[in-house]
């Protein structure tokens, strides 16, 4: 299955797998305004690999398939002052 993976231009570290190069017809209109213009970072298999860097590539797949894209959005950033507060709580026994 080969699939081209895009950049967005207005959300940092968002990427948009679709089916075929410069095919967003399966891509609704709002996600693509929200999106901005789609830079082309890769054609790629998926059939070759069994992993991909900050996806699920079984997720990427099936996605693909049924919904003739995927979003990939960057991580929730880590809240390190809770993290820190949370470490400075008294174990509880």
């Amino acid at each position: 299955m080969l699939c081209a993976v895009y950049k967005s231009s207005r959300k940092a570290d968002s990427y948009l797998f679709v089916k075929k190069r410069d095919d967003f017809s399966d891509v609704p209109a709002e996600l693509m305004t929200m999106f901005g213009t789609a830079k082309l970072v890769m054609v790629m298999s998926l059939d070759k690999r069994d992993h991909l860097g900050m996806a699920d590539i079984h997720k990427v797949r099936e996605q693909l398939t049924s919904k003739g894209y995927y979003l990939q959005l960057p991580p929730p950033p880590v809240d390190l002052l809770k993290e820190y507060k949370q470490g400075l709580a008294p174990a509880s026994d």
